[in-house]
């Protein structure tokens, strides 16, 4: 879930909006300056409805966004990156780079979510009464009843103990301290949070038939999200528990072909890409040093007549942007910074000097064949040891808290 419209930095943290989230705007704003308000509040002209309604709307989001920095801002604390925070179709996704070390963090940073929520219920209910007491028009004071409401249903529905909600989350972290294996208890929390989604999608289905249009299309679209998030879930617990304890070097391509970041983008092709038909390109300067890494979709994206002209330096990835990693590191680790990253591709180096390349291909290859490695009983690791990153994509990556939570690596993600 990427950002179409970037918000800045809030507490360090990038955040933006996708723009399926105008669908919400739209949405809210017809309900409520067409529907709800003229109905509770009528014989006010279309515009107070209309300037209500918006109003209601953008503190809405700001109460998403609110819930989201809450997740982020716990997980920061202990220890977990957090990459962003997108408000989208959905809800929220805050989105991490990690899993928590114990069920204790794990519990914190999925319940403070739905505990802001109700947090600003309360404070919107608490300006609903002053608005009230101090005579201002009963519209306002119904607006802000309105988004209490809205905030303390956000907060009991995200508490459902259903993965990616962060009731799931909460289910998991309970689950872990009792069983003390983190991935059985994440794979029971996703397992639940399937079930709820085709809950969710039958009683959709039965408001469809019903004659309730909208309501149950909204049901059915929640539902099928959160079977979706939840099945990925759990295949992503799964492979990174399988990938435990396999190291960088096992799976990476060793002594890649490698160009200089002086050679025209014309030379590798003549010279590398039309014979070896390789689709990565790490870039070595003169003192053998890593200098950037080129691909066949940045070569497609340079125009055949500047070929020539234009020098590998100038459309690499730079190395800032490309993960690195030393042959001993652990594969699970190495995967969480993959996720997301511009190219999908890392470089494994030593002392600076590249020795090795991880591609998808080598990601893929080693799940296929992580079976075969006979020669080391399959471990299944427990409590602290396993933090699953999401193999080759945001987990829970985003954590997924569910309209209105943290999502799995990539992270993790969650939905609002």
């Amino acid at each position: 879930m990427r950002s179409s419209i970037s918000l800045g930095r809030v507490g360090g943290v990038p955040v933006g909006l996708n723009i399926s989230v105008l669908v919400i705007v739209v949405i809210l704003v017809i309900g409520l300056a067409y529907g709800r308000f003229p109905i509770a509040f009528p014989g006010l002209p279309t515009a107070a409805y209309v300037l209500a309604a918006l109003v209601s709307a953008a503190l809405f989001l700001a109460s998403l966004l609110a819930h989201e920095l809450a997740h982020a801002i716990v997980a920061k604390r202990h220890g977990i990156e957090v990459t962003g925070i997108t408000l989208w179709l959905l809800g929220g996704v805050a989105e991490l780079r990690g899993e928590p070390r114990s069920p204790g963090a794990d519990l914190k940073i999925a319940g403070v979510g739905p505990l802001t929520s109700v947090v600003l219920g309360g404070v919107f209910a608490l300006v609903s009464w002053g608005v009230s007491v101090i005579g201002a028009p009963p519209l306002a004071s119904g607006m802000f009843g309105y988004l209490a409401a809205v905030n303390v249903l956000l907060a009991v529905f995200n508490l459902v103990p259903a993965a990616p909600l962060d009731g799931g989350r909460v289910l998991r972290a309970f689950l872990w301290a009792r069983w003390h294996d983190r991935m059985r208890a994440a794979v029971a929390a996703a397992r639940a949070g399937r079930v709820f989604g085709y809950v969710l999608i039958a009683v959709g289905f039965l408001n469809l038939v019903s004659g309730l249009g909208l309501q149950g299309f909204w049901l059915a679209l929640i539902g099928l999200f959160l079977v979706n998030a939840a099945s990925a879930e759990e295949q992503q617990t799964q492979i990174a528990a399988a990938l435990h304890g396999i190291t960088v070097g096992e799976v990476m391509s060793r002594d890649p072909v490698v160009a200089h970041p002086g050679e025209t983008v014309a030379g590798l092709v003549d010279r590398l890409v039309l014979r070896h038909h390789l689709s990565t390109y790490p870039l070595q300067d003169d003192d053998g040093r890593f200098a950037g890494l080129v691909t066949l979709g940045r070569i497609r994206r340079v125009p055949p007549e500047d070929r020539a002209i234009t020098r590998l330096r100038d459309i690499a990835c730079p190395p800032p942007d490309v993960p690195a990693a030393r042959p001993d590191d652990q594969l699970t680790e190495l995967l969480q910074r993959m996720s997301g990253s511009t190219d999908g591709r890392a470089v494994v180096l030593d002392d600076g000097h590249l020795v090795g390349l991880v591609t998808p291909t080598d990601i893929s290859r080693t799940i296929q064949t992580v079976d075969l490695r006979a020669h080391e009983p399959y471990r299944t690791p427990r409590g602290a040891d396993l933090a699953p990153p999401t193999p080759g994509g945001p987990t829970q990556g985003p954590t997924t808290g569910g309209p209105g939570g943290t999502a799995p690596p990539s992270g993790r993600r969650d939905a609002a």
